[in-house]
């Protein structure tokens, strides 16, 4: 018979506890290992920034939320597999004190668990690495069906490996502690039914309140297992802390970019152009949510400049309340170095250098602008001013202190007066005085007009009266509504979110294990005290009703470090200018609640299962 034949049936002796614990590794694994192959697809690594689509700020906001998601679940995949192993090793003591009483050596104990924990630590990973790429590849084929785009790109095998090696090390590491802990307590000691590991017998602790038996009883046990509950109670406040940041951030971050967004391209905006320029705006604001190619595109060709009929038509229809004429251009731009002053020692410091690009022009009449922007610094105050406000992408790639330095158009020179966040080009765009702009570039008339409808008014009404005036005057002209590309580009942000929110889940999981791991030891800890309560004529509710005030005062203690910490940890790393509303408050504080709940119903699984037991199997 082999040398691993024993483990192996020991393993498949107790197959509920290793169940748990090779489907919590499992979990953590997949978790991680999902994380960073769907990012990547999507075009945001965690060490990395956006390519081809999302500007600079929405690339820097997820990845600085998937690195952080990351390292939490690194954390809970360390503190679940710590407190798993020590459970495991917590009901194998009379086991090891049997074996050494027959005479087995310490380093022949330590193998045969070691071998256990390898067949675990290994079966868990291997499995973990499974699920994460099914789950990978399942994501991408539902992304694909909603009709986004997402990398093809063939699996990295090197990333897969790393992560593998880096859980399986970690289980092995953590894992060995609670064995040699195990292995070095005396024979008798360990073989006396009244010793646990990690537990105490008697607790100094004392109710002394006149609750419940119930209470008191779950009070008693719990402070009797201080070590045991302790670790509990640090692994779930962990799981709490990742899942705050994932459900309530993600929350407020899904809203808040979403916002970003709609105050940028704007809600309820009627796109009037040429047929050709309204596809080429469509592809722009689609350069947020899929790498769209490069195309030659000449926006100051004689037959896309509008009519001045068709402004006329527009000013003339009571309904329309606002316009908003644009001239967009291609250019080829040029950073301009810029000055500051060391506050220290007042000396004059250049900043920049000559970096050139490419870039969306847009001249606008600062005034009759229907877009709020996110801004850093101000939007153009002037339409006479050689000022410029440019995308958050362009300012990334260009420009070292972009308020502190100018951009050079048409060999013009303007000062850049502020970023900002601009879904247009995916961020590679400047806005200039429309005036200015005509008169550098020497084409006479906007090439499209924004417009807003009054709220009072029967949009789709005003929508086809518009749509057979501009076909009349010129019929290659035409109306579009941009809400269309607005819902692409929410929808898109809205289905990220919810993949960042989604990983939790796992944790959330293999938290609810640990859990009823814990519920288990407790039990097993306290069969012999149920057993008498039942012979004495308790009822199966009793011995459920004690063990769920245990789980109960476990789960709320970790709750609360978990939620506190979490929101602590949400609010650090947030953007600016969250955008919360109370509506926020209460889906936030409901998603947790569930949480709690679920958590709490799963614990209760081994008490009810133990409490219908005969007396007879609970006294044995």
């Amino acid at each position: 018979m082999s040398e691993t034949s024993f483990p192996v049936n020991d393993l498949l002796r107790r197959r509920l506890q290793t169940s748990l614990v090779v489907i919590s590794l499992t979990l953590c694994v997949a978790s991680t290992l999902f994380l960073l192959l769907f990012g990547g697809k999507l075009g945001f690594g965690i060490l990395s920034t956006a390519e081809g689509k999302l500007t600079a700020s929405f690339s820097t906001v997820f990845s600085q939320f998937m690195f952080f998601l990351g390292l939490l679940i690194f954390v809970v995949g360390a503190v679940i597999v710590s407190f798993m192993v020590f459970v495991m090793m917590s009901q194998r003591v009379k086991d090891i004190g049997l074996m050494r009483a027959a005479g087995c050596p310490n380093d022949l104990i330590f193998g045969y668990f070691m071998t256990e924990l390898l067949i675990v630590t290994l079966g868990g990973c291997s499995l973990g690495v499974i699920f994460g790429v099914m789950l990978d590849f399942a994501s991408t084929n539902l992304f694909l069906a909603l009709g986004f785009q997402v990398s093809q790109a063939p699996i990295d095998f090197w990333l897969i490996l790393l992560v593998f090696v880096l859980f399986f090390a970690l289980a092995l590491i953590v894992g060995a502690k609670p064995i040699l802990d195990t292995t070095r307590v005396e024979p008798a000691r360990a073989i006396s039914p009244v010793y646990h590991l990690g537990l105490a017998r008697e607790s100094a602790f004392k109710v002394t309140s006149k609750s419940g038996f119930e209470l008191k009883m779950a009070l008693r046990s719990l402070f009797r297992r201080k070590s045991a509950t302790v670790r509990v109670v640090l692994c779930l406040a962990v799981v709490f802390i990742l899942v705050t940041v994932a459900v309530a951030g993600g929350i407020v971050a899904d809203q808040t970019t979403e916002n970003w967004v709609e105050r940028a391209v704007g809600r309820d905006v009627v796109l009037i152009a040429h047929r050709d320029v309204i596809g080429q705006y469509k592809l722009l604001l689609s350069k947020f949510y899929e790498t769209a190619a490069e195309s030659q595109f000449d926006y100051s060709n004689e037959r896309y400049l509008m009519p001045e009929e068709i402004l006329d038509a527009l000013n003339s229809t009571a309904e329309v309340t606002k316009i908003d004429v644009r001239l967009i251009l291609k250019v080829h731009v040029k950073e301009v170095a810029g000055y500051t002053i060391d506050p220290d020692t007042m000396e004059t410091r250049t900043v920049g250098d000559n970096r050139e690009g490419e870039s969306i022009l847009v001249g606008v009449e600062p005034q009759k602008v229907l877009n709020d922007w996110l801004l850093d610094g101000r939007f153009l105050g002037s339409d006479q001013n050689l000022e410029a406000v440019i995308g958050d992408s362009l300012a990334q790639k260009m420009f070292s202190v972009p308020v502190n330095q100018s951009i050079m158009v048409f060999d013009k020179i303007f000062d850049v007066v502020g970023v900002c966040v601009d879904p247009v080009n995916n961020g590679n765009v400047t806005y200039v005085p429309l005036k200015v702009l005509q008169n550098i570039s020497g084409v006479s008339k906007p090439n499209i007009a924004m417009i807003k409808i009054s709220p009072s008014a029967n949009r789709s009404e005003v929508l086809n009266r518009l749509r057979a005036s501009v076909s009349a005057i010129n019929s290659e002209f035409a109306v579009f509504e941009l809400n269309e590309m607005l819902d692409k580009n929410l929808s898109f942000l809205g289905y990220m979110w919810s993949t960042v929110m989604f990983l939790p889940l796992f944790s959330m999981a293999a938290a609810s294990l640990c859990l009823i791991a814990y519920v288990m030891l407790a039990i097993t800890e306290q069969r012999q005290e149920f057993g008498v309560l039942r012979a004495l004529g308790a009822k199966p509710r009793t011995v459920v009703w004690i063990v769920a005030g245990q789980s109960l005062m476990v789960l709320l203690a970790s709750y609360s470090v978990g939620i506190a910490l979490g929101i602590i940890a949400t609010l650090l790393i947030l953007m600016p200018e969250p955008f919360v509303t109370s509506y926020t408050v209460l889906e936030v504080a409901g998603w947790l609640l569930a949480v709690l709940a679920v958590t709490f119903v799963f614990s209760l699984y081994p008490a009810v299962r133990f409490a219908k037991k005969p007396i007879r199997e609970i006294m044995t």
